[in-house]
């Protein structure tokens, strides 16, 4: 009986001991276990703050490079618009010059006076160079009037040529038609070949 007696408070020394050993080694563990959460934690929010603003200069960039095509796309857009009015609508000066130099080309009088290969151009500058075709717009009536005139040569040497045209708007199709084409033969003999007249 004596020794139980004795025996339960060592126990309960021991016990209590190796728990408070365990306890305090809980207490130092803390610590360290917060500061290495704590710079867990850091290293995280650091690595997110970086994160989001690299996907905010990457976005600013992003944004930027579609801006820039944007632009780009729109600017080619209206080159292509304008290009294509100045050669391919019918209301275009250049148009409707090509389509009055073609029937210069085909008329036999123009042929049998200026020769084969007839080329036409303009007003030719200071340097020599020869400019686009000078046209004049105007409105008579209510219609859209437009006045063209350019020169022609061809094989005969010497022999040169004006053209002058004048187109008229037509309502219905939208269109410019030919009121009429005519070139003065600029050498002796003088003379005006009529190559067509609607009006």
């Amino acid at each position: 009986c004596l020794r139980w007696r004795h025996r339960p408070p060592l126990l309960l020394r021991a016990a209590r001991q190796s728990i408070g050993t365990q306890a305090g080694g809980l207490r130092a563990e803390k610590p360290g276990d917060n500061s290495k959460d704590v710079s867990v934690q850091r290293a995280l929010n650091e690595e997110t703050l970086v994160s989001a603003a690299q996907k905010v200069k990457e976005a600013g960039r992003d944004f930027t490079y579609f801006i820039v095509v944007l632009v780009g796309i729109g600017v080619t857009g209206g080159l292509f618009y304008v290009i294509f009015k100045e050669l391919f609508s019918s209301s275009s000066p250049n148009k409707i010059y090509g389509d009055a130099l073609e029937k210069c080309r085909s008329h036999p009088e123009i042929i049998g006076v200026f020769g084969d290969s007839i080329k036409g151009y303009g007003e030719a500058t200071r340097r020599g160079r020869r400019q686009h075709v000078s046209h004049i717009e105007y409105v008579k009536d209510g219609l859209k009037h437009m006045r063209l005139k350019f020169y022609i040569e061809g094989t005969e040497s010497g022999k040169q040529g004006t053209v002058h045209v004048e187109v008229k708007e037509n309502l219905e199709t939208g269109r410019f038609e030919v009121r009429y084409i005519f070139v003065d033969v600029e050498t002796y003999p003088r003379r005006t070949i009529v190559i067509e007249d609607n009006r």
